[in-house]
């Protein structure tokens, strides 16, 4: 496989809008490939074609356990509200707050042709909703929150988390202290995909 050239900053090619595919041939086979590749060369956790210059509704994600390969993915339920750092390997330079779902599903094609779904939570549902805008034409700076009014929405956030968590652990009988802030720094991802032709879903 190869390592592609990233489109970068002002690239006009980042603000079109990607065609969706409607064959899986050789040509979107190799083009995954060298996504992954790209994407692992320059240690990201998602990659969308538009931004190695081909217009097709492609991404790839990585967040840790093991690769994702989305043809014409499309978000179907989406919920919660999570702040957090962004960054974009088509922006290297750049950096932000952005605010994005805690929970997302999103249905695709895989390289077999199986439509399936996935569920993200967290750092996931955030990857989803990155590499999905880049396929609108759509980046993560045009979504940044001023940094002021982001630590507040993180406190906020933050509080909400560490609540609903003692909640759940009451429910379970467990006995524990009370959980701070910062559990939440670094939450944990999920991912479950399925396929939505009758196969059992797997983690």
């Amino acid at each position: 496989m190869a390592i592609r050239k990233l489109r970068v900053n002002d690239d006009p090619i980042l603000r079109k809008k990607a065609r969706e595919i409607t064959e899986i041939n050789d040509r979107i086979k190799t083009l995954a490939a060298d996504m992954l590749d790209t994407m692992y060369d320059d240690e990201g956790v998602g990659l969308a074609a538009p931004q190695v210059g081909i217009l097709r509704r492609l991404v790839v994600i990585d967040v840790g356990k093991g690769p994702i390969v989305m043809i014409n993915p499309v978000i179907v339920e989406q919920k919660g509200s999570i702040v957090d750092v962004e960054g974009c390997l088509s922006f290297p330079d750049d950096a932000g707050y952005v605010e994005r779902p805690e929970y997302v599903t999103a249905q695709f094609t895989n390289l077999e042709g199986q439509r399936c779904e996935v569920k993200g939570h967290m750092l996931l549902a955030r990857a989803i909703c990155h590499e999905l805008d880049h396929l609108d034409g759509k980046v993560f700076i045009d979504k940044k929150v001023p940094t002021e009014k982001a630590e507040k929405m993180i406190e906020a956030q933050n509080k909400r988390l560490a609540k609903e968590q003692n909640k759940k652990i009451t429910a379970s009988g467990n006995q524990t202290d009370e959980m701070t802030s910062e559990a939440f720094e670094k939450p944990a991802d999920m991912q479950t995909i399925s396929a939505l032709n009758g196969e059992d879903s797997h983690e």
